[in-house]
Protein backbone atom coordinates (compact mmCIF):
# COMPACT_ATOMS: atom_id res chain seq x y z
CA UNK A 1 0.00 0.00 0.00
CA UNK A 2 1.88 3.45 -0.70
CA UNK A 3 0.55 5.96 1.79
CA UNK A 4 0.94 9.22 0.37
CA UNK A 5 0.37 11.49 3.80
CA UNK A 6 0.51 10.64 7.36
CA UNK A 7 -1.42 12.15 10.02
CA UNK A 8 -0.16 12.06 13.60
CA UNK A 9 -3.88 12.70 15.61
CA UNK A 10 -2.62 10.39 18.56
CA UNK A 11 -3.51 11.98 21.67
CA UNK A 12 -6.18 14.65 20.63
CA UNK A 13 -10.04 14.25 21.54
CA UNK A 14 -13.04 14.43 19.74
CA UNK A 15 -13.72 16.42 17.71
CA UNK A 16 -10.28 17.06 16.72
CA UNK A 17 -9.29 13.39 14.46
CA UNK A 18 -11.96 14.36 12.55
CA UNK A 19 -11.22 18.42 11.78
CA UNK A 20 -7.35 17.13 11.19
CA UNK A 21 -8.44 14.26 9.14
CA UNK A 22 -10.70 16.43 6.71
CA UNK A 23 -7.91 19.24 6.53
CA UNK A 24 -5.25 16.18 5.72
CA UNK A 25 -7.39 14.21 3.06
CA UNK A 26 -7.92 17.94 1.55
CA UNK A 27 -4.17 17.77 0.78
CA UNK A 28 -3.87 14.70 -0.86
CA UNK A 29 -5.07 13.87 -4.80
CA UNK A 30 -8.07 11.33 -5.49
CA UNK A 31 -6.87 8.52 -5.40
CA UNK A 32 -4.49 8.32 -2.51
CA UNK A 33 -4.14 7.08 0.43
CA UNK A 34 -4.40 8.88 4.05
CA UNK A 35 -3.49 7.43 7.23
CA UNK A 36 -4.62 8.41 10.53
CA UNK A 37 -3.07 7.52 13.73
CA UNK A 38 -5.17 8.18 16.75
CA UNK A 39 -5.64 6.81 20.03
CA UNK A 40 -9.25 8.28 20.96
CA UNK A 41 -11.39 5.09 21.39
CA UNK A 42 -14.36 7.08 20.03
CA UNK A 43 -12.31 7.74 16.36
CA UNK A 44 -13.48 4.39 14.71
CA UNK A 45 -16.56 5.07 14.88
CA UNK A 46 -16.35 8.91 13.49
CA UNK A 47 -13.85 8.12 11.19
CA UNK A 48 -15.89 5.40 9.84
CA UNK A 49 -19.08 7.42 9.44
CA UNK A 50 -17.17 10.80 8.20
CA UNK A 51 -15.26 8.60 5.42
CA UNK A 52 -18.96 7.00 4.20
CA UNK A 53 -20.52 10.20 4.22
CA UNK A 54 -17.83 11.86 2.37
CA UNK A 55 -17.54 9.67 0.01
CA UNK A 56 -14.16 8.15 0.62
CA UNK A 57 -13.01 4.48 1.20
CA UNK A 58 -12.14 3.36 4.32
CA UNK A 59 -9.53 0.74 3.43
CA UNK A 60 -8.96 -0.66 6.69
CA UNK A 61 -8.70 -0.21 10.51
CA UNK A 62 -6.21 -1.87 12.66
CA UNK A 63 -5.09 -1.27 16.26
CA UNK A 64 -1.59 -1.09 18.05
CA UNK A 65 -0.64 -0.83 21.34
CA UNK A 66 -3.79 1.32 21.76
CA UNK A 67 -3.12 3.42 18.05
CA UNK A 68 -6.15 2.80 15.53
CA UNK A 69 -4.44 2.88 12.22
CA UNK A 70 -6.29 3.98 9.65
CA UNK A 71 -5.95 4.01 5.80
CA UNK A 72 -8.31 5.79 3.76
CA UNK A 73 -8.29 6.78 -0.02
CA UNK A 74 -9.58 9.14 -1.13
CA UNK A 75 -12.35 9.74 -3.71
Amino acid sequence: MNIAKVLNAKGLACPMPIVKTKKAISEIESGQILQVLATDKGSKADITAWSGSQGHELLNISEENGVFIFNIKKM
